[in-house]
């Protein structure tokens, strides 16, 4: 598929998890889910690597758990599940690489990149966290908004030396624009929000770019949501840190 396609499958994600928050709980939880589903499935296919229905199984449900347990564990310890999951997960991906034996082929870039991907898939409980965080949503609208900005600067086909710090520098100031429009965020901490997921966003894109060969459709979904649902522990815990 087309690079620029990733952006578009993560812009319908992340309109998907910013709307889902201001719906009901249920619904966060069956956005969480399918996220999850879609960076498990996806990202062994991005990674190119054997075993992918079983590795898939596994970053689908670490992830699936995680988002699980934001939505119902009481406050203040939204996240406190997460650990417990990510850990799980990595160590269901050693056990799969024990499993397939002595002498497989990409043993190694198996094992590191589908720990990369549970932990990916688990950190994403954070938009649940974020919003149920003090019941407010307004620093997730604002990390939602930036990050469509830094999706849409990166569907744009030019060189990643202007892409990079264009979508970081767009996203930065979107922040602080909707922070204004749409609650009472600071500026520092809309700023922030903004320049550290445009950051992440952008970072994904010089992956995507980086890889050779054509992606399939489940690799370009899977690599569409993956960072898009991954930042939202990165605003939960911003949202924490800085504005409670």
């Amino acid at each position: 598929m087309k690079s620029w396609s990733i952006g578009v499958f993560g812009l319908v994600a992340l309109i998907a998890i910013v709307a889902s928050t201001f719906v009901s709980r249920e619904a966060m939880v069956g956005v969480g889910i399918a996220a999850s589903a879609a960076v498990g499935i996806g990202w062994p296919h991005f990674l190119g690597v054997p075993a992918k229905k079983t590795l898939a199984a596994v970053i689908g449900l670490a992830g699936a758990g995680s988002a699980v347990t934001a939505a119902y564990l009481p406050a203040p310890g939204f996240l406190e599940g997460t650990p417990a999951f990510i850990a799980v997960g990595v160590m269901a991906v050693f056990v799969v690489q024990l499993v397939r034996g002595t002498g497989q082929a990409q043993r190694l870039e198996s094992t590191l990149g589908c720990c990369a991907g549970v932990l990916l898939n688990c950190l994403g409980a954070g938009w649940i966290a974020g919003a149920r965080f003090n019941g407010v949503k307004e620093m997730v609208l604002v990390a939602g908004l930036s990050a469509a900005v830094a999706l849409m600067v990166g569907i744009i086909r030019w060189p990643d030396r202007i892409v990079a710090p264009l979508g970081v520098v767009m996203a930065g100031l979107m922040g602080p624009l909707a922070g204004l429009v749409f609650s009472d965020i600071a500026v520092l901490p809309a700023a922030l929000v903004g320049v550290v997921v445009g950051s992440v966003l952008v970072s994904f894109r010089r992956m995507t770019t980086l890889r050779r060969g054509r992606l399939n459709i489940p690799a370009a979904v899977g690599m569409g949501v993956a960072p898009v649902w991954a930042v939202g522990a990165l605003v939960y815990f911003i949202d924490k840190l800085l504005i409670y």
